[in-house]
């Protein structure tokens, strides 16, 4: 299919699509936790394969995502965001008729593949229609938007799920999906727009790091029911360490490395990635460990738990586009500093929770969580997209959306460690392993603040020439000297 190309580019019609594609994802991983449990009673599954239905997925995301966003750096991201939405939705439609839950798990690594293509294009179809001094805006309101999925989705999946069943929730993605796919049509982006058809792709360094990544999602997703000691975790993460050795290795002699290296000597697209690695496994670690407590030792229900949670949703919506002005005035290393205290901060509150703390406090606590993660993200993604070399959006866009997916499964690996079995313990034993696992967490979190020192400043306005006080100055002047400033 091709894309329009005579008519001027819609940007706005593009950030409708880049963040439609990224609802699309945030929405179907949260409704997909609330739909597990009637989806194991109908379809009479055992819980290993239930889990199975998130792990799939995650394995085919994780390990495709540098892959496909270098795929659109080559053949073009709208063209990329349209056939990853189209097929998302068709997998999605397939769930909905699957009828055991081995095809549930067959389609849900489709849909990964295709959620994989879709991701990075999101983000680099963003850096082709906007200048890098506009990017701020859009970036903060596509991480707005992915918090009200996030929020809504629990809230939708269980009125349809208890409506209609667990397979309308997959239904719901089929409509949006042909959204985006309208979307990426009317926007009527060149598909030659930011490709970068110089380098030829090589087999080789894709297949050993979706190689890599897979057995690294697999050995840390083990965590929870097998433990870190288990043998299949230590071999998993030994495996996962040789063939990342031979990936290197394998880069450095390529003549078209999967990764290149513009990309990997970009110092702060190398430092986002790894603030949102670490900052990611402190913030999902913290709400895995903080809603285990709330349900198996306070008792609280699923509804009751996320209220507790509800500030920190509420701070991630409101605080992307207050992140993204602070962004332009203080420049990416300071708001990232700030908003990596702010999860830290965060987490130490939830350490400090035990069954006397009242839900102001434990909210307050949630609420610097979001704040601090909202910053953090836009910071990041705005640094990513903006300090891409050229032609690379989609290759930097995929070690983008790698790290926020691999940071959460660390997390919790790292929490579940740390934490009794599900209904095991008495309270106070709960309290104790709770606080103990969140200040490993606030520690994890705090790494990030050594990539964030390395993000660019804010820039120092030179003093005027002579004769400048004679001029009226130019309002159309950009106050940015680098993209990552946005």
């Amino acid at each position: 299919m091709t894309v329009p190309t005579t008519a001027p580019v819609r940007p706005r019609l593009a950030l409708a699509g880049s963040i439609a594609g990224a609802m699309i994802v945030a929405l179907d991983g949260s409704v997909l936790l609330v739909a597990q449990p009637s989806l194991q009673r109908d379809l009479s599954a055992p819980l290993a394969q239930v889990q199975w239905t998130s792990t799939a997925y995650l394995l085919a995301v994780a390990s495709l995502l540098v892959l496909a966003g270098r795929l659109g750096d080559r053949y073009g991201h709208t063209r990329l965001l349209l056939i990853g939405s189209l097929g998302f939705g068709a997998a999605s439609a397939g769930i909905a008729v699957a009828p055991s839950v081995g095809w549930v798990i067959g389609l849900r690594a489709v849909q990964g593949v295709f959620g994989a293509l879709l991701q990075p294009a999101t983000l680099a179809l963003l850096r082709q229609v906007y200048p890098p001094d506009r990017l701020g805006l859009p970036i903060a309101l596509r991480t707005s938007a992915i918090g009200v999925a996030a929020a809504a989705g629990p809230l939708l999946g269980g009125f349809l799920v208890a409506q209609l069943g667990w397979r309308s929730v997959f239904v719901v993605n089929v409509p949006i999906a042909l959204l985006i796919g309208l979307f990426c049509l009317a926007a009527r982006v060149p598909e030659d727009a930011g490709r970068n058809t110089s380098r030829r792709l090589e087999a080789g360094g894709a297949l050993l790091l979706a190689a890599a990544l897979a057995l690294l999602v697999n050995a840390l997703a083990g965590v929870e029911p097998h433990g870190w000691a288990d043998h299949r975790t230590v071999g998993g993460l030994l495996c996962s360490a040789a063939v990342a050795a031979v990936l290197v290795r394998h880069e450095r002699r390529s003549r078209h490395p999967l990764v290149p290296a513009a990309v990997a000597r970009s110092v702060p697209v190398t430092a986002s990635m790894v603030m949102l690695l670490f900052t990611a496994s402190g913030m999902f670690g913290a709400l895995f460990a903080g809603t285990y407590f709330l349900q198996y030792a306070l008792g609280l229900d699923p509804l009751d738990s996320a209220l507790r949670a509800l500030p920190m949703t509420a701070l991630m919506i409101v605080g992307a586009p207050l992140a993204g002005r602070v962004l332009r005035v203080l420049g990416a290393r300071s708001t990232a500093l700030g908003g990596t205290l702010l999860v830290v901060l965060g987490i130490v509150g939830l350490a400090g929770t035990d069954r006397g703390t009242g839900p102001v406090a434990m909210g307050a606590a949630f609420a610097l969580l979001g704040a601090g993660y909202a910053t953090v993200m836009v910071t990041a993604t705005g640094t990513v997209v903006g300090d891409a070399p050229p032609g690379y959006a989609g290759v930097v866009g995929g070690l983008k959306q790698t790290a926020v997916n691999i940071g959460p499964v660390l997390g919790i690996a790292v929490a579940a460690g740390l934490l009794p079995a599900a209904g095991d313990g008495r309270v106070e034993q709960w309290e104790g392993a709770m606080g103990t696992a969140l200040l490993v967490l606030a520690a994890t979190a705090a790494l990030a603040l050594v990539p964030a020192a390395l993000l660019p400043g804010a820039r120092r306005r030179a003093g005027p020439p002579a004769g400048a006080g004679r001029r009226r100055p130019d309002a159309s002047a950009s106050c940015l000297t680098s993209p990552s400033e946005v």
